[in-house]
């Protein structure tokens, strides 16, 4: 099949998002990953719009990429003047890269409302703007904003707007579906259409406003586009971008499409959690492919089948995209779903042997209590390790105290806590302050122990999260806490379930310190 490109605008379309604004530093990070994964196109950013794009593009002037091309985005000139006395057209030029990205108006509406100029005017603008730039730069892509929507509303006009494009020579016709309006059934004719009118190759850009991102662009590529736009994770202004997370291995792995290089795709996951953890964002686990919950597994009747045959319930294999199998534990799991997570944590249980259904049963009664053990597998592996004897006897804690102490009003309080913890025969009892009681007991926790084990410096916390339980009993609601750890080699969740939140989280974090433990001992 077909060489498809990849173009990635994370960096500019994607920081339209809520939520999301990344550093140069940050942008330029993003950049050097996207390379390594093996996309085509990185879009940068728009130099004329800001300081920080202008500062981008000088820095990444200083980095080799192996792989990627650069590109600067921007607007076709504005009217009444020539591109030569356009700053921003300069500007794209000034800054460099290997290609540049141009969008025009292709909706009569928006010609005549935003634009306020004629539409034949607005088709001399397009043209020579990317002519323009065609002179002056090795490769010029052109946007056509609104396409969808400017096709169905006056399909003659649109498409003169797609040959004012092609007359320029520019390398590329991308159709945007800026609004995200637009359905998969209608591309089949559009693509047609498209293709009888103009010769140059055809990209897609499509938003998720109507969910239909992902589809739109596989369907684009169904009929004709050798060029595919998106962003890394979806990433995006309103509902986001097309998610090329998806699209990469729907054609590669679905639609045999040549994507990214040899052994790139397994890379996948890896690189769109780094994005969100430079975005300072919780990654989605529902997202598909590369989410922590593609393919995860609860129901007993699933489990006992991808066991035997991985393809009654997952429609790829994970590891193609760097992801893995996850058989989940609750109260809805049968025994299959036990021994299979003891397989997965390297415990050897037999199926017909007592502990499997003590184990069953205990979880039935805990999650009865409030537990819940997917996203706390650390905790379950050590309820497994203890119902089997396994699990060695690291420390006590004998005792705890938290003091909340408000001194002044218009200060936050002091919280201190104090703790006692046994390790063998030797007592050790000292304090500490934190940043909240939680905190508090946190430090002074790791402070009692790593006098005795010493590698619970390593121990980080990576994420602590606090439910009510709906018990409908206001304040004396029992609380779940789930925490995440870590260290400089994994990550793990532990869970605690009490009416008193302090001794919810001190059953999450003792968890936590027991597993790093148990873990540096195999």
């Amino acid at each position: 099949m077909a060489k498809i490109l990849l173009y990635d605008t994370t960096l500019r379309d994607g920081t339209q998002a809520e939520d999301i604004s990344f550093q140069v530093e940050d942008k330029v990070r993003i950049a050097k990953r996207l390379d390594e994964l093996g996309i085509d196109y990185i879009e940068g950013g728009w130099p004329g719009s800001n300081p920080k794009d202008i500062t981008f593009f000088q820095a990444i002037q200083n980095e080799t990429l192996k792989h990627s091309k650069v590109t600067a985005f921007g607007s076709t000139r504005r009217a009444r003047i020539t591109p030569a006395e356009d700053n921003n057209i300069q500007m794209l030029i000034e800054a460099k890269p290997d290609t540049v990205t141009i969008f025009g108006k292709t909706w009569d509406f928006h010609v005549r409302e935003a634009l306020r100029i004629s539409l034949e005017e607005n088709l001399e603008l397009i043209n020579d703007s990317l002519a323009y730039l065609k002179q002056r730069v090795g490769e010029v892509i052109y946007d056509a904003e609104h396409f969808f929507d400017g096709y169905k509303s006056n399909p003659e006009y649109a498409l003169k707007s797609l040959q004012a494009a092609a007359e320029a020579d520019v390398d590329c016709i991308v159709l945007c579906d800026t609004n995200g309006g637009t359905l998969p059934h209608e591309f089949p004719a559009i693509m047609e259409a498209v293709q009888n009118a103009v010769s140059t190759p055809i990209g897609i850009h499509a938003h998720n406003d109507s969910g239909c991102a992902v589809a739109n662009s596989l369907m684009a590529v169904k009929f004709g586009a050798k060029h595919v736009q998106g962003t890394v994770n979806g990433f995006g202004e309103r509902c986001g971008n097309a998610d090329l997370c998806a699209i990469i291995p729907s054609l590669a792995l679905k639609m045999g499409h040549e994507c990214l290089g040899e052994g790139k795709l397994a890379t996948l996951r890896s690189a769109s959690r780094y994005v969100y953890e430079l975005a300072n964002l919780t990654p989605n686990k529902h997202q598909p492919y590369v989410g922590n919950s593609a393919f995860a597994h609860k129901g007993g009747v699933h489990v006992s089948a991808i066991q035997r045959h991985p393809e009654t319930y997952e429609h790829i294999r994970p590891e193609l995209i760097g992801n893995r199998t996850r058989i989940l534990v609750s109260d809805l799991s049968g025994r299959s779903n036990i021994l299979a997570k003891a397989e997965e944590c390297g415990i050897e249980l037999d199926s017909k042997d007592p502990v499997t259904l003590e184990i069953l049963e205990d979880i039935k009664e805990m999650e009865n209590q409030g537990f819940q053990f997917e996203g706390a597998e650390a905790s379950f592996e050590l309820l497994m390790l203890k119902a089997m004897g396994k699990l060695k006897h690291y420390f006590s804690i004998t005792a705890f105290r938290v003091i909340d102490t408000l001194r002044e009003s218009d200060k936050a309080p002091v919280s201190e806590a104090t703790i006692k913890v046994k390790v063998g025969g030797q007592v050790e009892h000292t304090a500490a302050d934190g940043n909240g009681p939680v905190n508090a007991l946190d430090f002074a926790m790791r402070k009692a122990l790593v006098n005795f084990y010493p590698q619970i410096a390593d121990v980080k916390l990576l994420d602590y999260k606090v439910r009510v339980l709906p018990t409908n009993q206001g304040t004396d609601s029992v609380i779940r806490v789930l925490v995440e750890s870590g260290d400089h080699d994994q990550r793990w969740g532990t869970v605690g379930v009490s009416t008193n939140v302090i001794d919810a989280s001190y059953q999450a974090l003792a968890d936590a310190l027991v597993y790093k433990l148990y873990k540096d001992n195999q």
